[in-house]
C-alpha cells in the first residue's frame, strides 16, 4: 500500500472500467476515495488492488471519469475542496487564494501526470468520445466557505478541458510545481487557452455524456433543469467563435433536485430527482426542440423510487455499447423501518 498504508478508512466513489475506442477491455477498475484524497487501480484479471495514488496539492478527490478513446491513457480525477496553495498553514485566513484542480493519472504507472488550477470548485466530471475535451461541474463558483455562501450565485458553471492544448502545454514546458510535489501544475483559471467556463443554472452536480458522443448533460442540483451541451461545438468555442452559453443547446426542467443522467442508447435520458424521489425519463432531441421555441413535450414518465435517489446507471451506458435494457437506480438516503440502510 506504500503511502496508503496509514490511513485505516476510506470513503469510495465513482468505480470505472478502463476503455479501448470507447468500450470497456476488462482490463483495470479505478475507484476514488474522496476522504483520504486518492485513487487506486484494480486489476480485473486478478482482481486485487494494485496501487493507490495519493494526489498532491489537494483535497478530496470526488468525481472520477476515465479517457475513452483512443484508451484509457488518463484517470480523470477531481478535487473538490478548494485549500490555500502551498497548504502548510499559510493563507488560511484568506480565502481568495484558495483554488483546487483538475487532476489527471497515468492509467499504466498510476502517476500523477499533470494538474490544471480552476477556478471555483470541481465536483463530476466525464470524458467526450474523442478524446479531446472533459467537463466538470463547479457547484461553488463563489468560492464560498459556508454552506449559504456557496449558494448565493444564480449560475455557477461547466468547466471544459482541452487535453491535447495541456498536455502541448506541459510538453513546452508552461507549468509550475507547488511545494514537494513534481506535477506540473497548469493555470485553467478564466482566460487560459487550456479551459473554457459555460454558464449553467446553480449548483451542478453529474455530469454525463451520451453514448452517441454529442453531448455533455449537467444536472441542475439546485435548479430543476438539465443542461445539454453539444460537444460539437466545443471546437468553436475553445477558437473563440462563439461565446460559451452557445454551446447550450438544451436545458430541459424535470424536476425537483436533477442530480445524475444516465442514456438508453435510443435517444432517452433518466435522471434522478432527489427532492421527488423519482427518475425522470425525457428525450434529448424533444428537449433541444423545446429549447429552441417548439411547442413539444420531452417528458416520456416520471417513475417514483425508494429513497432520495442520487447515481443512476443503465445497462453499459457510459460506454458506446448502451443498450437500453436495464436502469438501475441508486438509492442515496434511507427512511422509515430502514434507517441503516444506503
Amino acid at each position: 500500500l506504500g503511502d496508503s498504508v496509514r490511513f485505516l478508512n476510506g470513503d469510495c466513489h465513482h468505480p470505472h472500467v478502463s476503455m479501448t475506442d470507447g468500450r470497456y477491455d476488462g482490463k483495470y477498475l479505478f475507484i476514488n476515495d474522496k476522504a483520504n484524497t486518492r485513487v487506486a487501480r484494480i486489476r480485473l484479471d486478478i482482481m486485487k488492488t494494485d496501487k493507490i495514488t495519493t494526489v498532491p496539492n489537494v483535497q478530496a478527490i470526488h468525481g472520477l471519469r476515465l479517457q475513452k478513446v483512443p484508451h484509457t491513457k488518463y484517470v480523470f480525477a477531481n478535487a473538490e475542496l478548494p485549500i490555500p496553495q502551498i497548504n502548510d498553514g499559510r493563507d488560511l485566513e484568506t480565502p481568495d487564494n484558495y483554488f483546487t484542480m483538475f487532476n489527471a493519472i497515468d492509467a499504466e504507472t498510476m502517476d500523477v501526470a499533470w494538474q490544471v488550477i480552476v477556478d471555483g470548485n470541481l465536483d463530476n466530471t466525464d470524458a467526450d468520445y474523442t478524446g479531446r475535451f472533459v467537463a466538470s461541474t463547479c457547484y461553488n463558483s463563489e468560492k464560498g466557505m459556508t454552506l449559504a455562501d456557496t449558494m448565493r450565485a444564480e449560475r455557477d458553471w461547466v468547466v471544459v478541458f482541452d487535453v491535447e492544448a495541456i498536455e502541448a502545454a506541459v510538453n513546452a514546458g508552461e507549468h509550475e510545481t507547488l511545494g514537494d510535489s513534481e506535477v506540473p501544475v497548469l493555470d485553467g483559471r478564466k482566460g487560459s487557452k487550456l479551459t473554457r467556463y459555460i454558464p449553467v443554472p446553480k449548483n451542478p452536480h453529474g455530469l454525463n455524456t451520451s453514448p452517441d458522443g454529442q453531448y455533455f448533460i449537467a444536472n441542475g442540483k439546485l435548479s430543476p433543469t438539465c443542461t445539454i451541451i453539444a460537444i460539437d461545438k466545443l471546437s468553436e468555442l475553445f477558437d473563440d467563435a462563439i461565446e460559451p452559453r452557445d454551446a447550450v443547446v438544451g436545458e430541459p426542467e424535470l424536476g425537483l433536485g436533477p442530480l445524475h443522467t444516465t442514456f438508453d442508447g435510443r435517444g432517452n435520458a433518466y435522471t434522478t430527482l432527489f427532492i421527488d424521489s423519482q427518475v425522470a425519463k425525457w428525450n434529448i432531441e424533444d428537449a433541444i426542440r423545446a429549447y429552441n421555441g417548439e411547442e413539444v413535450n420531452y417528458l416520456r414518465q416520471k417513475l417514483d423510487v425508494h429513497y432520495q435517489p442520487g447515481h443512476n446507471h443503465a445497462s453499459l451506458t457510459e460506454s458506446r455499447d448502451a443498450d437500453g435494457k436495464w436502469l438501475v437506480v441508486l438509492s442515496k438516503f434511507s427512511k422509515d423501518r430502514f434507517l441503516p440502510v444506503g
